[in-house]
């Protein structure tokens, strides 16, 4: 009897509360580590090739701490990305609420789990050898229940706990956080299709996942993150396994090129535009966003009213669709106050049309971007002119 009692209180281990928070930790990171590497970037997305030895761990380790079945996880996600922001996506907070997505993720998660045409149409690709047919998929639940008599055994009463917080980690991590407040606070790099956001520059705690804007951008890398500010956690580590060959990287975020600027903004120009759209544009917000203090700082030394300025200088380097029709009265109330940033805001607008109207020849297109940058470097618009002349140095892609 009182070996049991003293097993109730100490477990096999008899560690110390801090030693049990540091175990706890230690076993959420490789969780965390499992979802993005293996379920996320391997699975989802192909940014890269494990060894099998790396691949089968990462299952086991899923099956063990979460019960996910790849296959579901990889065909909702991949909706997710095919449906963003839409009616069909499983957990937008701009389709569900952001207050739904944030505290019933894991419901919407198993909600479209038991969608068959889900699983069916994305799905693809999947393990499906023996171990997962008769083991990971059909007794997914068997693994948290070994793992919960794993804790019990190692810190008695105590596991109960350390176990609780293994379980709601991912359902509040992944689910919760990335799914819903990665489309809906934070900052963005780039000017995706959808609503994505960066939740912090340091990916360390959802191991990268953080830097959701990023991904959304480049789907297919296996690196999250592209400012020198910076940091994916996860990419550290797939770097790591990439070094002792148990991973071999296939996609990382393309990086604009620049040489000598064209006489002309040619087809290799046009060509290089499209491929780097997504930097460009972001260097071309970066203007916007100093135009529009330049333009405050005008209207302050002529006392002018600067209020309709600063309210909607926040959407002036958005796409059209994305502007709220709140903000869009503000919006056309500081592009009629000035001139520039209305010409700023119309050009942003024709340069993004080039990539998106497909019933346009490439040579027209190309013509269209010739009269863009000479229109551009005509405006007497200092972010115009500067951005014309680095689009036109701007490399195609070999």
């Amino acid at each position: 009897m009182t070996s049991l009692v003293d097993w109730a209180a100490h477990g096999l281990l008899s560690w110390s509360a801090w030693q049990m928070v540091l175990f706890t930790l230690v076993m959420t990171h490789i969780t965390m580590l499992s979802v993005t590497i293996f379920l996320h970037r391997h699975q989802a997305h192909r940014a890269l090739d494990l060894h099998p030895l790396a691949s089968h761990f990462f299952r086991f380790w899923l099956w063990l701490t979460t019960g996910q079945v790849t296959k579901e996880w990889a065909a909702i996600h991949r909706k997710h990305h095919a449906k963003c922001e839409q009616p069909e996506d499983p957990h937008s907070p701009h389709v569900h609420g952001i207050r739904t997505v944030l505290l019933r993720g894991y419901e919407l998660y198993r909600k479209e789990a038991a969608n068959q045409d889900t699983l069916a149409r994305f799905g693809h690709g999947t393990p499906n050898d023996w171990i997962e047919r008769k083991l990971y998929t059909r007794f997914s639940y068997s693994g948290v229940a070994l793992m919960l008599v794993i804790d019990l055994a190692l810190f008695g009463a105590a596991g109960l706990s350390v176990w609780a917080v293994q379980m709601v980690w991912t359902p509040v991590m992944a689910a919760g956080i990335v799914n819903g407040a990665a489309h809906y606070w934070g900052y963005r790099n780039f000017e995706a299709p959808d609503a994505s956001t960066n939740i912090s520059p340091w990916g360390i705690l959802i191991a990268g996942e953080e830097l959701h804007n990023n991904h959304h951008t480049y789907p297919t890398s296996a690196k999250l993150s592209v400012k020198p500010y910076e940091f994916d956690i996860g990419w550290a580590y797939i770097r790591a396994l990439q070094k002792v060959g148990l991973a071999r990287v296939k996609k990382t975020p393309p990086k604009a090129a620049f040489g000598d600027v064209r006489p002309v903004a040619d087809e290799k120009t046009l060509e290089a535009l499209i491929a780097n759209r997504y930097e460009l544009m972001a260097t071309y917000a970066k203007g916007i966003r100093r135009a529009a203090r330049a333009e405050l700082e005008a209207m302050h030394a002529r006392s002018a009213d600067v209020t309709v300025i600063k309210v909607a200088k926040r959407w002036m380097h958005r796409d059209v669709e994305k502007v709220p029709a709140h903000a869009a009265t503000e919006l056309a109330k500081a592009r009629a106050a000035s001139p520039m940033l209305d010409k700023m805001v119309t050009m942003r607008e024709e340069l993004r049309r080039m990539w998106l109207d497909t019933s346009v020849s490439r040579e027209q297109l190309a013509g269209d971007l010739h009269a863009w940058c000479q229109r551009a470097e005509a405006s007497g618009i200092a972010a115009l002119q500067e951005f014309s002349l680095r689009l036109r140095s701007v490399q195609a892609t070999a």
